[in-house]
């Protein structure tokens, strides 16, 4: 059956993780740590953070994982046991801080109009918050081509769990072999096998090529050879 729609992860595929969350979980990090070097060290090291380059490790649970999923050593280091009203202040000043420095990836809103153009819908699944996720596609103009948002906490499950794909799935009336998922990382790529649907592997994130190609059905440098895709692909059909 003919592609009709594309899911995207948003971190790494649309949004420059580096430029965007390298210096807004610096902020929150010397925020939270209140001003003691200690506590900062403990802090950056739980999430594989580099606190001189003010990046992460490929190695850090924050690329793929959710603050939900990650709160617990941060509480542990806070003194604080009310881990759920602290994992949504940790979201709330990553949001305020990351929507600073919000940087694209390419031209995702060219990219999108591209897709739309050739009547592909489009959806952002991500396993950031919904409201992140929300903020920084409309940061980045691109909510007008946007059918479907949704984060870890939209009630679908995060990936690499098939939900949000399924979710995308029922909100078009699509099968979901009629859908691409395109990621920069194994959980995106796990989640659209899971789900039935299209790998799209991207090169923008921290993964490597060998991380993925073996999950993918395609290997693309970036969002940009997208439109290219699914011409070759309907060429075919």
């Amino acid at each position: 059956m003919p592609l009709a729609a594309a899911l995207f992860d948003k971190d790494g595929t649309l949004v420059d993780f580096d430029l965007t969350w390298g210096p807004a979980a610096y902020e929150v990090m010397l925020e939270m740590s209140g001003g003691s070097a200690r506590l900062l060290k403990r802090l950056a090291a739980s999430w594989h953070y580099v606190l001189g380059s003010k990046r992460f490790l490929s190695t850090s649970p924050f690329i793929a994982g959710s603050v939900e999923d990650l709160v617990a050593d941060w509480a542990d280091a806070l003194g604080r046991a009310d881990v759920p009203i602290l994992a949504r202040e940790i979201e709330a000043r990553l949001r305020a801080a990351s929507l600073k420095v919000v940087a694209p990836i390419g031209r995702p809103l060219e990219v999108f109009a591209a897709l739309a153009e050739r009547g592909i819908r489009i959806g952002i699944a991500t396993n950031d918050s919904e409201a992140s996720a929300r903020a920084h596609v409309a940061a980045l103009e691109l909510m007008v081509h946007i059918d479907f948002v949704a984060g870890y906490d939209s009630g679908f499950g995060g990936k690499p769990g098939p939900g949000m794909v399924h979710a995308f799935a029922d909100q078009l009336k699509l099968h979901p072999s009629r859908i691409a998922v395109i990621g920069d990382s194994t959980h995106d790529m796990e989640a659209a096998r899971a789900a039935g649907a299209r790998a799209v592997a991207v090169l923008s994130g921290p993964a490597r090529r060998a991380d993925l190609e073996h999950l993918a059905d395609y290997v693309l440098d970036s969002i940009e050879g997208l439109p290219a895709l699914v011409d070759r692909l309907r060429a075919a059909a």
